[in-house]
């Protein structure tokens, strides 16, 4: 069944592409997809954490 959810196209080299691989396989994520969603994910909560801290 097609997702209703917005896509858009990533490009990275073949360095990055590894790593994200290296982490999908490590984790044992189902997809390469599932595994880029959660390092998005971990990266911008770990923004977000750095920015509560530089305003204290």
């Amino acid at each position: 069944m097609p997702t209703e959810k917005p896509r858009y196209t990533v490009i990275v080299d073949e360095e990055l592409l590894k790593r994200i691989d290296d982490f999908r396989f490590e984790n044992r994520y189902p997809s390469r997809s599932a595994a880029t969603l959660d390092l998005i994910r971990l990266g911008l909560e770990e923004i977000e954490k750095r920015q509560k801290r530089a305003k204290k």
